[in-house]
Protein backbone atom coordinates (compact mmCIF):
# COMPACT_ATOMS: atom_id res chain seq x y z
CA UNK A 1 0.00 0.00 0.00
CA UNK A 2 1.44 3.69 -0.88
CA UNK A 3 1.66 5.62 1.99
CA UNK A 4 -0.28 8.50 2.10
CA UNK A 5 0.63 12.22 2.20
CA UNK A 6 -0.57 13.20 6.15
CA UNK A 7 2.06 16.55 5.70
CA UNK A 8 -1.07 18.85 7.84
CA UNK A 9 -1.65 21.73 6.62
CA UNK A 10 -5.38 23.16 6.94
CA UNK A 11 -5.59 25.30 3.84
CA UNK A 12 -3.71 22.98 1.53
CA UNK A 13 -6.63 19.99 3.19
CA UNK A 14 -9.21 22.38 2.37
CA UNK A 15 -8.55 23.09 -0.86
CA UNK A 16 -7.83 19.61 -1.65
CA UNK A 17 -11.52 18.62 -0.23
CA UNK A 18 -13.27 21.47 -2.44
CA UNK A 19 -11.44 20.23 -5.35
CA UNK A 20 -12.41 16.33 -4.50
CA UNK A 21 -15.92 17.94 -4.36
CA UNK A 22 -16.12 19.71 -7.45
CA UNK A 23 -14.40 16.37 -9.76
CA UNK A 24 -16.80 14.45 -7.99
CA UNK A 25 -19.88 16.32 -9.03
CA UNK A 26 -18.92 17.03 -12.34
CA UNK A 27 -17.77 13.02 -13.08
CA UNK A 28 -21.21 12.11 -11.22
CA UNK A 29 -23.40 12.41 -14.71
CA UNK A 30 -20.76 10.25 -16.75
CA UNK A 31 -19.46 7.91 -14.64
CA UNK A 32 -21.90 4.91 -16.21
CA UNK A 33 -20.29 5.42 -19.28
CA UNK A 34 -17.72 2.85 -20.93
CA UNK A 35 -14.56 4.77 -21.07
CA UNK A 36 -14.94 6.36 -17.94
CA UNK A 37 -12.09 5.82 -16.73
CA UNK A 38 -10.35 7.43 -19.36
CA UNK A 39 -11.70 10.60 -18.18
CA UNK A 40 -9.57 13.11 -17.30
CA UNK A 41 -12.31 14.18 -14.13
CA UNK A 42 -11.78 10.53 -13.46
CA UNK A 43 -7.86 10.27 -13.31
CA UNK A 44 -7.35 13.32 -11.34
CA UNK A 45 -10.09 12.20 -8.64
CA UNK A 46 -8.54 9.07 -8.20
CA UNK A 47 -5.27 10.40 -7.66
CA UNK A 48 -6.71 12.53 -5.34
CA UNK A 49 -8.41 10.18 -3.20
CA UNK A 50 -5.88 7.22 -2.78
CA UNK A 51 -2.78 9.98 -1.86
CA UNK A 52 -5.46 10.81 1.25
CA UNK A 53 -4.69 9.19 4.62
CA UNK A 54 -7.84 7.43 6.26
CA UNK A 55 -8.73 9.63 8.69
CA UNK A 56 -8.94 12.67 5.89
CA UNK A 57 -11.32 10.14 3.29
CA UNK A 58 -13.28 10.24 6.22
CA UNK A 59 -13.66 13.92 6.56
CA UNK A 60 -13.97 14.28 2.86
CA UNK A 61 -16.73 11.61 2.99
CA UNK A 62 -18.78 13.03 5.68
CA UNK A 63 -18.77 16.49 3.74
CA UNK A 64 -20.19 15.09 0.45
CA UNK A 65 -23.27 14.49 -0.27
CA UNK A 66 -24.76 11.03 -0.61
CA UNK A 67 -24.57 10.67 -4.36
CA UNK A 68 -21.17 12.17 -4.26
CA UNK A 69 -20.14 10.23 -1.72
CA UNK A 70 -21.00 6.71 -2.74
CA UNK A 71 -19.17 7.52 -5.59
CA UNK A 72 -15.84 9.27 -4.08
CA UNK A 73 -16.09 5.92 -1.76
CA UNK A 74 -15.73 3.30 -5.03
CA UNK A 75 -13.15 4.85 -5.85
CA UNK A 76 -11.24 5.24 -2.69
CA UNK A 77 -8.57 2.23 -2.24
CA UNK A 78 -9.98 -0.94 -1.01
CA UNK A 79 -7.05 -1.63 1.46
CA UNK A 80 -8.29 1.72 3.27
CA UNK A 81 -12.11 1.04 3.32
CA UNK A 82 -11.47 -0.80 7.20
CA UNK A 83 -9.42 2.02 8.22
CA UNK A 84 -11.71 4.64 6.96
CA UNK A 85 -15.27 2.73 7.96
CA UNK A 86 -13.12 3.24 11.83
CA UNK A 87 -12.88 6.94 11.15
CA UNK A 88 -16.22 8.37 9.65
CA UNK A 89 -19.07 9.13 12.13
CA UNK A 90 -21.55 6.08 12.51
CA UNK A 91 -24.50 7.70 10.29
CA UNK A 92 -22.34 8.56 7.38
CA UNK A 93 -20.67 4.47 8.70
CA UNK A 94 -24.37 3.48 8.43
CA UNK A 95 -24.75 4.84 4.35
CA UNK A 96 -21.34 3.40 2.98
CA UNK A 97 -22.09 -0.47 4.65
CA UNK A 98 -25.22 -0.31 2.71
CA UNK A 99 -23.43 0.28 -0.90
CA UNK A 100 -21.07 -2.82 -0.05
CA UNK A 101 -21.39 -6.27 -0.48
CA UNK A 102 -20.58 -9.10 1.73
CA UNK A 103 -17.41 -9.72 0.10
CA UNK A 104 -16.56 -5.79 -0.01
CA UNK A 105 -16.99 -5.64 4.12
CA UNK A 106 -15.22 -9.13 4.73
CA UNK A 107 -11.70 -7.71 2.63
CA UNK A 108 -12.24 -4.17 4.31
CA UNK A 109 -11.74 -6.10 7.95
CA UNK A 110 -9.85 -9.04 7.92
CA UNK A 111 -6.95 -7.24 8.09
CA UNK A 112 -8.09 -5.33 11.18
CA UNK A 113 -6.86 -5.94 14.53
CA UNK A 114 -9.31 -7.76 16.95
CA UNK A 115 -10.52 -4.87 18.86
CA UNK A 116 -11.22 -2.93 15.62
CA UNK A 117 -12.98 -5.38 14.22
CA UNK A 118 -15.44 -5.88 17.37
CA UNK A 119 -15.81 -1.84 17.02
CA UNK A 120 -17.26 -2.31 13.61
CA UNK A 121 -19.15 -5.59 14.26
CA UNK A 122 -22.69 -4.02 15.81
CA UNK A 123 -22.76 -2.29 12.31
CA UNK A 124 -21.85 -5.09 10.06
CA UNK A 125 -24.65 -7.82 8.64
CA UNK A 126 -24.72 -10.44 10.78
CA UNK A 127 -22.92 -13.04 7.96
CA UNK A 128 -20.43 -11.14 7.61
CA UNK A 129 -19.45 -10.76 11.74
CA UNK A 130 -19.73 -14.78 11.62
CA UNK A 131 -17.39 -15.44 8.59
CA UNK A 132 -14.57 -12.97 9.29
CA UNK A 133 -14.92 -14.56 13.13
CA UNK A 134 -14.42 -17.85 11.58
CA UNK A 135 -11.01 -16.64 9.47
CA UNK A 136 -9.29 -15.70 12.52
CA UNK A 137 -7.97 -17.71 15.08
CA UNK A 138 -9.06 -19.18 18.16
CA UNK A 139 -7.36 -16.28 20.96
CA UNK A 140 -8.51 -13.73 18.28
CA UNK A 141 -12.15 -15.08 18.37
CA UNK A 142 -12.79 -15.05 22.28
CA UNK A 143 -10.65 -11.28 21.85
CA UNK A 144 -13.60 -10.16 19.96
CA UNK A 145 -16.42 -11.85 21.69
CA UNK A 146 -14.87 -10.69 24.78
CA UNK A 147 -15.26 -6.86 23.44
CA UNK A 148 -18.27 -7.21 22.12
CA UNK A 149 -19.66 -8.39 25.63
CA UNK A 150 -18.92 -5.23 26.69
CA UNK A 151 -21.29 -2.47 27.21
CA UNK A 152 -20.36 0.32 24.72
CA UNK A 153 -19.70 2.99 27.01
CA UNK A 154 -16.64 0.44 28.91
CA UNK A 155 -13.37 0.20 29.14
CA UNK A 156 -13.56 -3.87 27.83
CA UNK A 157 -15.66 -2.01 25.00
CA UNK A 158 -12.47 -0.33 23.79
CA UNK A 159 -9.21 -2.04 25.22
CA UNK A 160 -6.93 -3.73 23.02
CA UNK A 161 -4.79 -7.14 22.80
CA UNK A 162 -1.80 -6.09 21.34
CA UNK A 163 0.61 -6.04 24.00
CA UNK A 164 4.40 -6.14 25.05
CA UNK A 165 4.57 -8.40 28.38
CA UNK A 166 7.78 -9.59 30.55
CA UNK A 167 8.68 -11.38 33.26
CA UNK A 168 10.53 -9.49 36.74
CA UNK A 169 13.28 -11.59 36.86
CA UNK A 170 14.76 -11.12 33.78
CA UNK A 171 17.80 -8.63 32.92
CA UNK A 172 17.51 -5.31 30.66
CA UNK A 173 19.69 -6.87 28.44
CA UNK A 174 17.41 -9.89 27.92
CA UNK A 175 14.08 -7.90 27.14
CA UNK A 176 16.06 -5.74 24.75
CA UNK A 177 17.26 -8.58 22.64
CA UNK A 178 13.58 -9.56 23.14
CA UNK A 179 12.29 -6.64 21.75
CA UNK A 180 14.50 -6.91 18.45
CA UNK A 181 12.80 -10.11 17.69
CA UNK A 182 9.82 -8.20 16.51
CA UNK A 183 9.32 -6.28 12.97
CA UNK A 184 7.28 -3.66 14.66
CA UNK A 185 6.05 -2.99 18.21
CA UNK A 186 2.40 -2.25 18.90
CA UNK A 187 1.49 1.40 18.15
CA UNK A 188 1.79 3.56 21.27
CA UNK A 189 4.02 1.45 23.46
CA UNK A 190 5.53 3.79 25.75
CA UNK A 191 6.16 1.16 28.28
CA UNK A 192 6.13 -2.35 28.72
CA UNK A 193 3.71 -4.66 30.92
CA UNK A 194 5.83 -6.94 33.89
CA UNK A 195 3.80 -10.21 34.57
CA UNK A 196 4.45 -13.25 36.58
CA UNK A 197 4.15 -16.60 35.43
CA UNK A 198 0.58 -16.70 35.86
CA UNK A 199 -0.02 -13.04 33.59
CA UNK A 200 -0.53 -11.40 36.92
CA UNK A 201 0.69 -7.62 36.83
CA UNK A 202 3.25 -6.90 38.70
CA UNK A 203 4.26 -3.01 37.25
CA UNK A 204 5.21 -1.47 34.19
CA UNK A 205 8.98 -1.05 32.40
CA UNK A 206 8.87 2.41 30.87
CA UNK A 207 10.66 2.67 27.30
CA UNK A 208 12.49 5.63 28.56
CA UNK A 209 14.04 3.79 31.28
CA UNK A 210 15.00 0.41 29.86
CA UNK A 211 17.07 2.67 27.06
CA UNK A 212 19.19 4.48 29.64
CA UNK A 213 19.40 1.26 32.70
CA UNK A 214 21.92 -0.63 32.96
CA UNK A 215 21.70 -4.07 30.98
CA UNK A 216 22.80 -6.09 33.38
CA UNK A 217 19.45 -4.66 35.99
CA UNK A 218 16.95 -6.81 36.84
CA UNK A 219 13.79 -6.09 35.28
CA UNK A 220 12.11 -6.25 39.33
CA UNK A 221 14.77 -3.58 40.24
CA UNK A 222 13.79 -0.99 37.81
CA UNK A 223 10.36 -1.37 37.03
CA UNK A 224 7.85 0.70 38.37
CA UNK A 225 5.06 -0.84 40.66
CA UNK A 226 3.06 2.41 41.19
CA UNK A 227 0.89 1.54 37.84
CA UNK A 228 -2.31 3.36 36.82
CA UNK A 229 -4.58 0.37 35.80
CA UNK A 230 -8.07 -0.17 34.43
CA UNK A 231 -10.84 -2.78 34.86
CA UNK A 232 -12.71 -3.47 31.80
CA UNK A 233 -15.99 -2.63 33.34
CA UNK A 234 -14.70 0.45 34.71
CA UNK A 235 -16.39 3.95 32.94
CA UNK A 236 -14.78 4.85 29.36
CA UNK A 237 -15.08 8.39 30.14
CA UNK A 238 -13.90 8.18 33.55
CA UNK A 239 -10.96 6.59 32.22
CA UNK A 240 -10.51 9.28 29.58
CA UNK A 241 -10.25 12.09 32.17
CA UNK A 242 -7.75 9.61 34.26
CA UNK A 243 -5.26 9.38 30.56
CA UNK A 244 -5.31 13.61 30.83
CA UNK A 245 -5.13 13.39 34.70
CA UNK A 246 -2.00 11.87 34.52
CA UNK A 247 -0.53 11.89 31.11
CA UNK A 248 -1.23 8.28 30.43
CA UNK A 249 0.00 7.14 26.74
CA UNK A 250 -0.85 3.45 27.34
CA UNK A 251 -2.78 2.11 30.55
CA UNK A 252 -2.75 -1.77 31.57
CA UNK A 253 -6.53 -3.41 31.81
CA UNK A 254 -6.77 -6.48 34.47
CA UNK A 255 -9.52 -8.85 35.61
CA UNK A 256 -10.88 -9.55 38.85
CA UNK A 257 -7.78 -11.55 39.64
CA UNK A 258 -5.02 -9.04 38.78
CA UNK A 259 -4.41 -10.98 35.09
CA UNK A 260 -3.23 -8.47 32.62
CA UNK A 261 -5.88 -8.77 29.86
CA UNK A 262 -5.38 -6.09 27.53
CA UNK A 263 -4.71 -2.55 27.79
CA UNK A 264 -5.89 1.20 26.47
CA UNK A 265 -4.03 3.81 24.12
CA UNK A 266 -3.89 7.43 24.26
CA UNK A 267 -5.82 7.21 20.42
CA UNK A 268 -8.50 5.72 21.94
CA UNK A 269 -8.98 7.55 25.00
CA UNK A 270 -9.33 11.15 22.61
CA UNK A 271 -11.94 9.23 20.22
CA UNK A 272 -13.52 9.20 23.49
CA UNK A 273 -12.99 12.64 24.53
CA UNK A 274 -14.22 13.85 21.25
CA UNK A 275 -17.53 11.81 21.27
CA UNK A 276 -18.30 12.92 24.33
CA UNK A 277 -18.05 16.55 23.94
CA UNK A 278 -20.17 16.41 20.37
CA UNK A 279 -22.09 14.51 22.21
CA UNK A 280 -23.09 16.83 24.73
CA UNK A 281 -23.30 19.71 22.49
CA UNK A 282 -26.32 17.71 20.33
CA UNK A 283 -27.50 17.14 23.71
CA UNK A 284 -27.60 20.89 25.20
CA UNK A 285 -29.18 21.55 21.73
CA UNK A 286 -32.06 18.52 22.03
CA UNK A 287 -30.71 16.49 19.17
CA UNK A 288 -31.37 12.87 20.03
CA UNK A 289 -27.99 11.63 18.19
CA UNK A 290 -25.55 12.48 15.80
CA UNK A 291 -26.86 12.83 12.21
CA UNK A 292 -25.48 12.75 8.79
CA UNK A 293 -25.04 16.31 7.46
CA UNK A 294 -26.75 14.82 4.22
CA UNK A 295 -29.47 12.67 5.49
CA UNK A 296 -33.03 12.04 3.96
CA UNK A 297 -35.04 14.50 5.54
CA UNK A 298 -36.98 12.18 7.36
CA UNK A 299 -34.60 10.88 9.62
CA UNK A 300 -33.28 14.42 10.00
CA UNK A 301 -37.43 14.70 11.27
CA UNK A 302 -36.84 11.70 13.44
CA UNK A 303 -33.64 12.93 15.29
CA UNK A 304 -35.22 16.45 15.71
CA UNK A 305 -39.02 16.26 16.48
CA UNK A 306 -38.66 15.23 20.19
CA UNK A 307 -37.46 18.46 21.75
CA UNK A 308 -38.81 20.46 19.19
CA UNK A 309 -42.17 19.37 20.26
CA UNK A 310 -41.23 19.81 23.77
CA UNK A 311 -40.18 23.70 22.79
CA UNK A 312 -43.33 24.37 21.01
CA UNK A 313 -45.21 23.13 24.39
CA UNK A 314 -43.13 25.68 26.52
CA UNK A 315 -43.87 28.78 23.67
CA UNK A 316 -47.20 27.70 24.25
CA UNK A 317 -47.00 28.30 28.46
CA UNK A 318 -44.87 30.98 27.52
CA UNK A 319 -47.82 32.93 25.39
CA UNK A 320 -50.69 31.97 27.76
CA UNK A 321 -48.11 33.55 30.48
CA UNK A 322 -48.81 37.07 28.28
CA UNK A 323 -52.09 36.35 27.85
CA UNK A 324 -52.81 36.20 31.34
CA UNK A 325 -51.56 39.84 31.20
CA UNK A 326 -52.94 41.16 28.43
CA UNK A 327 -54.83 44.26 30.26
CA UNK A 328 -51.87 45.59 31.84
CA UNK A 329 -49.82 45.18 28.15
CA UNK A 330 -52.80 47.59 26.74
CA UNK A 331 -52.31 49.79 29.87
CA UNK A 332 -48.70 49.96 29.76
CA UNK A 333 -47.45 49.58 25.98
CA UNK A 334 -43.86 50.20 27.16
CA UNK A 335 -44.02 46.50 29.00
CA UNK A 336 -44.48 44.54 25.82
CA UNK A 337 -41.08 46.13 24.42
CA UNK A 338 -39.30 45.20 27.61
CA UNK A 339 -40.28 42.10 28.92
CA UNK A 340 -38.16 40.29 25.62
CA UNK A 341 -35.27 41.81 27.60
CA UNK A 342 -36.21 40.52 30.76
CA UNK A 343 -36.42 36.90 29.39
CA UNK A 344 -33.50 37.01 27.00
CA UNK A 345 -30.64 38.05 29.84
CA UNK A 346 -32.19 34.96 31.85
CA UNK A 347 -32.03 32.64 29.11
CA UNK A 348 -28.29 33.30 28.64
CA UNK A 349 -27.35 33.27 32.50
CA UNK A 350 -29.18 30.14 32.36
CA UNK A 351 -27.34 28.72 29.65
CA UNK A 352 -23.70 30.01 31.01
CA UNK A 353 -24.74 28.23 34.39
CA UNK A 354 -25.72 25.08 33.00
CA UNK A 355 -22.81 24.19 30.97
CA UNK A 356 -20.55 25.27 34.17
CA UNK A 357 -22.33 22.10 35.82
CA UNK A 358 -22.29 19.83 32.64
CA UNK A 359 -18.96 20.40 32.44
CA UNK A 360 -17.81 20.18 36.37
CA UNK A 361 -20.06 16.95 36.38
CA UNK A 362 -18.23 15.22 33.17
CA UNK A 363 -14.95 16.14 34.73
CA UNK A 364 -15.79 14.38 38.34
CA UNK A 365 -15.32 17.95 40.11
CA UNK A 366 -18.86 17.63 42.05
CA UNK A 367 -19.31 15.30 44.97
CA UNK A 368 -20.05 15.52 48.52
CA UNK A 369 -21.89 18.52 49.55
CA UNK A 370 -20.33 20.79 46.47
CA UNK A 371 -23.55 20.88 45.09
CA UNK A 372 -25.29 22.94 47.91
CA UNK A 373 -22.00 24.97 47.94
CA UNK A 374 -22.36 25.55 44.21
CA UNK A 375 -26.06 26.69 44.15
CA UNK A 376 -25.43 29.32 47.29
CA UNK A 377 -23.13 30.38 45.11
CA UNK A 378 -24.44 30.85 41.94
CA UNK A 379 -27.45 32.59 43.53
CA UNK A 380 -25.15 35.00 44.54
CA UNK A 381 -24.03 35.61 41.54
CA UNK A 382 -27.09 35.77 40.06
CA UNK A 383 -28.37 38.52 42.52
CA UNK A 384 -24.84 40.75 41.83
CA UNK A 385 -25.50 40.71 38.00
CA UNK A 386 -29.42 41.45 38.11
CA UNK A 387 -28.81 44.09 40.17
CA UNK A 388 -25.87 45.55 38.22
CA UNK A 389 -27.78 45.16 35.03
CA UNK A 390 -31.29 45.42 35.81
CA UNK A 391 -29.53 48.90 37.15
CA UNK A 392 -28.01 49.61 34.12
CA UNK A 393 -31.61 48.72 32.20
CA UNK A 394 -33.38 50.35 34.54
CA UNK A 395 -31.24 54.00 33.77
CA UNK A 396 -32.29 53.57 30.49
CA UNK A 397 -35.70 52.42 31.27
CA UNK A 398 -35.98 55.65 32.92
CA UNK A 399 -34.32 57.73 30.18
CA UNK A 400 -36.84 56.34 27.58
CA UNK A 401 -40.16 56.34 29.38
CA UNK A 402 -39.33 58.92 32.30
CA UNK A 403 -41.17 56.32 34.18
CA UNK A 404 -39.41 55.62 37.97
CA UNK A 405 -42.11 52.78 39.09
CA UNK A 406 -41.15 51.24 35.65
CA UNK A 407 -37.80 51.61 36.12
CA UNK A 408 -37.76 49.98 39.73
CA UNK A 409 -39.96 46.87 38.31
CA UNK A 410 -37.59 46.22 35.63
CA UNK A 411 -34.51 46.37 38.22
CA UNK A 412 -36.38 43.56 40.01
CA UNK A 413 -37.26 42.23 37.35
CA UNK A 414 -34.30 41.04 35.92
CA UNK A 415 -32.59 40.01 39.47
CA UNK A 416 -35.65 37.60 40.06
CA UNK A 417 -35.29 35.77 36.78
CA UNK A 418 -31.31 35.81 36.83
CA UNK A 419 -31.91 34.00 39.96
CA UNK A 420 -34.16 31.40 38.71
CA UNK A 421 -31.67 30.93 35.82
CA UNK A 422 -29.20 29.93 38.10
CA UNK A 423 -30.90 28.06 40.53
CA UNK A 424 -32.63 25.62 37.61
CA UNK A 425 -29.05 26.23 36.13
CA UNK A 426 -27.73 24.02 38.73
CA UNK A 427 -30.87 21.92 39.57
CA UNK A 428 -31.34 20.58 36.03
CA UNK A 429 -28.17 18.74 35.17
CA UNK A 430 -28.35 17.71 38.74
CA UNK A 431 -31.07 15.81 38.36
CA UNK A 432 -31.02 14.40 35.04
CA UNK A 433 -27.61 13.04 36.59
CA UNK A 434 -29.53 11.71 39.33
CA UNK A 435 -32.47 10.24 37.43
CA UNK A 436 -29.09 8.54 35.43
CA UNK A 437 -29.77 10.75 31.97
CA UNK A 438 -26.95 12.31 30.19
CA UNK A 439 -27.22 16.34 32.41
CA UNK A 440 -26.59 17.46 29.06
CA UNK A 441 -30.08 16.45 27.62
CA UNK A 442 -31.74 18.97 26.01
CA UNK A 443 -30.62 21.24 29.11
CA UNK A 444 -30.33 24.21 26.78
CA UNK A 445 -33.77 23.77 25.65
CA UNK A 446 -35.12 23.28 28.95
CA UNK A 447 -33.55 26.39 30.91
CA UNK A 448 -34.78 28.88 27.84
CA UNK A 449 -38.04 27.43 28.70
CA UNK A 450 -38.08 27.92 32.10
CA UNK A 451 -36.29 31.63 32.27
CA UNK A 452 -38.83 32.66 29.37
CA UNK A 453 -42.33 32.07 31.04
CA UNK A 454 -40.60 33.00 34.77
CA UNK A 455 -38.95 36.26 32.60
CA UNK A 456 -42.56 37.12 31.56
CA UNK A 457 -44.66 36.09 34.59
CA UNK A 458 -42.13 38.36 36.65
CA UNK A 459 -41.84 41.59 35.20
CA UNK A 460 -45.84 41.74 34.07
CA UNK A 461 -46.84 40.50 37.73
CA UNK A 462 -44.78 43.02 39.17
CA UNK A 463 -45.79 45.54 36.91
CA UNK A 464 -49.57 44.86 37.39
CA UNK A 465 -49.06 44.74 41.29
CA UNK A 466 -47.33 48.06 41.76
CA UNK A 467 -47.78 50.42 38.03
CA UNK A 468 -51.88 49.55 37.89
Amino acid sequence: MTEPNINYAPDSISEQFTQIQDLAERLLPVYAQPDVEQNSDYIQLVELLHDLHPADMAAVLESLPLQERVLVWKLAQPEDDGEVLLEVSDSVRETLIETMGKEELIAAVEDLPAAEVAELAPDLPQNVVSEVLESRDEEERQQIQSTMSYAEDTVGSIMDYELVSIRADVTCEVVLRYLRRFDILPDHTDKIFVVDEDDILQGVLPIRKLLVCDPDDLVADVMSSDVVKFRPEDNAEEAAQAFEKYDLITAPVIDETQKLIGRLTVDEMLDVIREESEADMLNMAGLQEEEDLFAPVIDSVKNRWVWLAVNLCTALVASRVIGLFEGSIEKIVALAALMPIVAGIGGNSGNQTITMIVRALATGQLNGTQPLQLFKKEIGVAIANGVLWGSAMGIITFIIYKEIGLSLVMIAAMTLNLVLAAALGVLIPLTMEKLGKDPALGSSVLITAVTDSGGFFIFLGLASLFLL
